[in-house]
């Protein structure tokens, strides 16, 4: 996903460990184990329902959104500001390439690089790409959601100055969910075991308003307050500082307009936690672009190929997002663990704690 950018890991684990002491669940270390959990699918049916889900779901969201497939690279040149540098803090995959004399970065995010695609490709308004974006992120703090592969359908749609409100904004969250509460629908009928539920009704609240409401609890845990009640949420404006001077999240300044973006979550009953499927936005313009880069105290970054372009007014003004692929399949199949659903790297304890608890890592 362009999923967060800055989680707070331990803060998120925390919160995990306080509702599981509540549900009678089992922990050890970062591993969370939902009480009495059982996959209700076997690894021969998880891996055919992970095929059919990205299937079914891609078909879905390029009808509703007017996206077309296209190839996507997996490394871009180093130092061109078109990778994404998340946190400023990750370290990217980098490597020298003989024949060409330049260092290559693999991908942490194709943000940047499918507002390029649109611009070289181009596409009118009203029209938009769609692709799989796989990204290595090595830095990242492992748990039940989070692994250092990362894969997901990104997507970017070029769109009207006209467009650029917050009823845009909305009306494509709420084709997004659709689509992802229609593929559950199709694989329910598939398989039956499968019982997890969605909410099609969206609600929709600023970080400001959340935080206005929840005063006193964390960021996340005002998600998960949220999320309990109202069951499916798009969480708007995040990236920017809220009136208690902190951040509920962060985000990169040169992508999202932090007033015209958000993150789209669901309940998920086997976690009992707020559950993020996709960050997504209205892309900055000119004029959010620079006031983002002040804020963040980027402006080194306008000298960059790809800040300069869009300062010159020369690529499309666009919205898109990702959507976390392996995030989709964990929700609709009822897991409890990412690596049931991906095949990755994990440490000595996830291994061993996963094994011990009948959680079968792919």
């Amino acid at each position: 996903m362009e999923t967060r950018r800055f989680l707070n890991i331990a803060a998120d684990t925390e919160h995990f460990l306080r509702l599981f002491r509540l549900k009678g669940g089992l922990f050890t270390g970062k591993l969370i184990i939902p009480e009495g959990y059982k996959s209700v699918l076997s690894l021969y049916e998880t891996q055919n329902a992970i095929g059919k889900i990205k299937r079914i779901f891609e078909d879905k969201l390029s009808t509703t959104l007017n996206l077309v497939r296209v190839s996507a690279p997996l490394f871009v040149p180093a130092n061109t500001g078109i990778n994404d540098d998340l946190n400023g803090v990750e370290r990217p995959v980098e490597f020298d390439i003989r024949e060409t004399k330049i260092y290559g970065q693999v991908v942490q995010s194709l943000a940047k690089w499918k507002r390029l695609a649109l611009h070289k490709y181009g596409f009118p308004v009203g029209q938009g790409l769609y692709t799989d974006m796989n990204a290595i992120r090595r830095d990242e703090e492992m748990d039940n959601l989070h692994s250092i592969y990362v894969d997901q359908w990104d997507w970017e749609k070029v769109i009207d100055r006209s467009e650029r409100n917050v009823e845009t904004l909305k009306d494509t969250v709420r084709k997004i969910v659709g689509a992802v509460c229609d593929t559950l629908d199709d694989i329910r009928k598939l398989y039956p075991q499968i019982t997890v539920t969605l909410s099609r009704d969206v609600s929709f609240i600023t970080t400001q308003e959340l935080e206005d409401m929840y005063p006193s609890l964390t960021p996340k845990e005002r998600e998960n307050e949220y999320l309990r009640i109202h069951k499916t949420a798009f969480i708007m404006q995040i990236g920017d500082v809220l009136k208690s001077g902190i951040r509920h999240d962060g985000r990169a300044p040169d992508y999202d307009d932090w007033k015209l973006n958000g993150d789209i979550l669901f309940w998920n009953d086997v976690l009992s936690c707020a559950f993020e499927v996709s960050s997504m936005g209205i892309r900055v313009d000119e004029q959010s672009l620079n006031e983002q880069l002040i804020k963040a105290g980027c402006e080194e970054r306008r000298n960059l190929l790809f800040h300069k372009m869009l300062l010159d007014g020369r690529l499309p003004l666009t919205m898109g997002g990702g959507i976390g692929q392996s995030r989709i399949c964990m929700l609709l199949l009822q897991k409890a663990h990412i690596g049931e659903v991906q095949v990755s790297i994990w440490d000595d304890e996830t291994i061993m704690g996963c094994k011990e608890a009948g959680i079968e890592l792919l």
